[in-house]
């Protein structure tokens, strides 16, 4: 029987391309997702291609909607391989630029939202016998940049519950890792909310010009490190130096570090 894998947000961006790299490799492939047009486009693709895929709503903001979503998958499938929290948002700007709404917005989302799918899925992995997570993290979680607070956030509580769950799940044979993918061309920016004026072009600009790497080349090594039980994959090597160097080397040496380099990092309207 062919592996399966369920991924958040698999309609577009990163989760598009995890989509078609795991169909690629065998698995079928459930897109969960609240853009049904888009996610139609990718079992399209992945269909005609030879593989498997489906789609189902749902919105991680709604634990009714997560249990309907393991329910139908129970039913067809009767357990969840893998299990790929995608799905999320961005958000930019200065302190005085972000209220609280706006940091609870992307809280609920990129953390809560993943939180709300483990709780749901993780003991359906208990009692089949194991399984794989693997949690969307981002650069920003472990190096953040200034103009991005709330999102820097988010992402490093990703970081931090991912590491708890790889520890907390080994003795269940449910392995977890998190993927810390730099700046790369994807859509990330459609969902930004900056009330900064000049922050949502700034963050678009760096998305789309900051580095030649695909998302297709940053799903493959997301799949390739989870398959061989990698914890972290940082996907940008200047992204692994900066990692190094905060970590292993000096923290202060990083800081002064990032403050050259993000001398420029300003909006403008």
């Amino acid at each position: 029987m062919n592996k399966n894998v369920l991924i958040t947000g698999g309609a577009s961006g990163l989760g598009e391309a995890l989509a078609l790299h795991y169909a690629k490799q065998n698995f079928e492939v459930c897109i969960a997702d609240l853009n049904s047009e888009r996610a139609h486009k990718v079992v399209d693709t992945i269909t005609q291609s030879g593989g498997a895929a489906f789609f189902l709503p749902c919105d991680i903001t709604n634990e009714a909607n997560i249990e309907a979503l393991k329910q139908q998958l129970q039913s067809r499938w009767q357990k969840v391989d893998v299990l790929v929290n995608n799905a999320g948002v961005a958000t930019g700007g200065a302190l005085e630029f972000e209220d609280i709404e706006q940091w609870e917005w992307v809280l609920n989302i990129n953390v809560l939202g993943m939180v709300r799918m483990c709780r749901a899925f993780v003991p359906m992995m208990k009692q089949q016998g194991g399984g794989k997570i693997v949690n969307i993290a981002s650069q920003a979680g472990i190096t953040p940049a200034p103009l991005m607070g709330s999102y820097n956030a988010s992402k490093a509580a990703v970081v931090s519950f991912s590491e708890t769950m790889h520890l907390e799940l080994a003795d269940d044979n449910i392995h977890v890792s998190v993927a810390c993918p730099g700046f790369f061309s994807t859509n990330l920016d459609e969902s930004l909310r900056s009330k900064q004026p000049g922050v949502a072009k700034l963050v678009s600009k760096m998305l789309h010009n900051a580095s030649d790497i695909t998302a297709a080349q940053v799903a493959a090594a997301i799949y390739q490190d989870s398959e061989t039980f990698k914890f972290m994959t940082i996907t940008h090597k200047d992204g692994r130096t900066a990692f190094r160097i905060k970590r292993w080397f000096a923290p202060m040496r990083y800081l002064a570090m990032m403050k050259k380099q993000l001398k420029n990092f300003k909006p403008r309207a």
